[in-house]
């Protein structure tokens, strides 16, 4: 299991409750983009939205999957066009629960490779406030201290 990109800040700005697995719906260039070169999960996110005939589907939406090739790109090639998670129904039935839950959001916590799939991990996520923020600075630093302070006596 390779990871292939990670958004460092869900963690820090979300408390995450649950983490639950998608498949990416993608093109050929755009896998090969991503096994090459990565994508970039900031400022993007993961939303719930309903199709024609009214069923719900789970979308991302703001993540960058650069060119595969930028030389040879393909004119209508949006590198941050929404992309559909491959979820079943009782997840999918699952996630807009919570999502209808006040304060609960979907946040893209990361994407790899699982038996050559390329696939999310979504979390359910509580947003910190700017005090608990503080609380996990403070507690990175002391735990940073201590483990400096172990490496001089050891």
């Amino acid at each position: 299991m390779a990871t292939i990109a990670e958004n460092k800040k869900a963690g820090f700005d979300y408390e995450i409750l649950e983490k639950i697995e998608a498949g990416i719906e993608l093109n050929g260039q755009e896998v090969k983009s991503l096994r090459q070169r990565g994508a970039s999960l900031s400022g993007s996110y993961v939303v719930a939205k309903r199709n024609k005939s009214g069923n719900p589907e789970i979308f991302w939406l703001g993540g960058n999957i650069p060119a595969y090739q930028p030389q040879n790109i393909v004119g209508s090639y949006d590198p941050k066009r929404d992309r559909k998670l491959l979820l079943n129904r009782k997840e999918i039935a699952y996630l807009v629960g919570k999502t209808a839950e006040k304060g609960l959001t979907l946040v893209p916590l990361s994407v790899y490779t699982k038996n050559r799939r390329i696939k999310m991990a979504i979390g359910v996520g509580r947003g910190k406030k700017a005090f608990d923020k503080r609380e996990t600075i403070k507690k990175r630093d002391i735990e940073r201290k201590i483990m400096s302070e172990l490496k001089k006596r050891g």
